[in-house]
């Protein structure tokens, strides 16, 4: 075995183990929480490594290197999840590999990206992002729509050929009343999805929690936990 493989196993079944503990903590199954590797920044290399430990699902933020990974590992069986905030002007290129996109949150982008999915053929699962930083109707600091218009999203993805409502996404917020509050963030969350769900029965993500708050968010009912550096370590340029 590999440095880096061996590495990579041990933090891997590190993370898998903290879930474990979550769910146990919360009374929930762990089967019921899937983890989502962020591969940002590192090789196609560590993705392929990834794979063989295991891991399915695979995530990344950015188009260019998403694209690049992609196209390196198609002959592995991984879904890909888009996580970062999305233009408009990209989504030609993701919607030719994303599985799932994360970061829905405007009227506009579920119509460019339901055109980009059609032209490529392909059914795309998408998650309204929801700021909770913007209850109040302020701008939020990471991108997303407030929860008052996750309905309309819902509504417009579930209308729009080439897409679907998976479920929401947050990040636990930065400022507003759940800045420091990972917990109650994501409980809200978790609110919003049961409302989403009466409308739209098959939106059963719910996306939440990173290295630093998964278990907060596994207590708080995440179905998917988007887990980075815990996995792959410090991200290159910030050691």
């Amino acid at each position: 075995m590999s440095d880096r493989r061996a590495e990579l196993a041990g933090r891997l079944a590190r993370v898998e183990e903290r879930i474990t503990r979550a769910c146990v903590t919360a009374g929930r199954e762990p089967k019921d929480v899937t983890l989502i590797v962020v591969t940002k920044t590192y090789p196609a290399e560590d993705v392929r490594l990834l794979a063989g430990l295991g891991v399915r699902q695979v995530a990344e933020n950015r188009d260019q290197e998403a694209a690049h990974k992609a196209a390196s590992c198609a002959d592995l069986a991984l879904t890909w999840h888009f996580v970062g905030q999305l233009q408009t002007n990209k989504v030609r290129s993701v919607a030719r590999y994303a599985d799932f996109v994360h970061s829905v949150d405007r009227l506009r982008l579920v119509g460019a990206l339901s055109s980009a999915a059609e032209r490529a053929g392909r059914r795309i699962g998408c998650l309204v992002q929801v700021a909770l930083d913007r209850e109040s109707g302020a701008a939020g600091e990471r991108g997303g729509a407030a929860p008052g218009e996750v309905g309309e999203l819902a509504d417009a993805l579930a209308a729009a050929p080439g897409l679907w409502p998976a479920g929401v996404m947050t990040v636990a917020p930065l400022s507003g009343p759940y800045a420091g509050r990972p917990e109650a963030a994501f409980e809200r969350l978790a609110e919003i999805s049961t409302r989403l769900r009466a409308r739209h029965p098959a939106a059963t993500m719910v996306s939440a929690g990173m290295s630093a708050d998964l278990e907060e968010a596994v207590a708080a009912g995440a179905t998917h936990v988007r887990i980075g550096s815990a996995v792959l370590g410090v991200r290159p340029g910030l050691r």
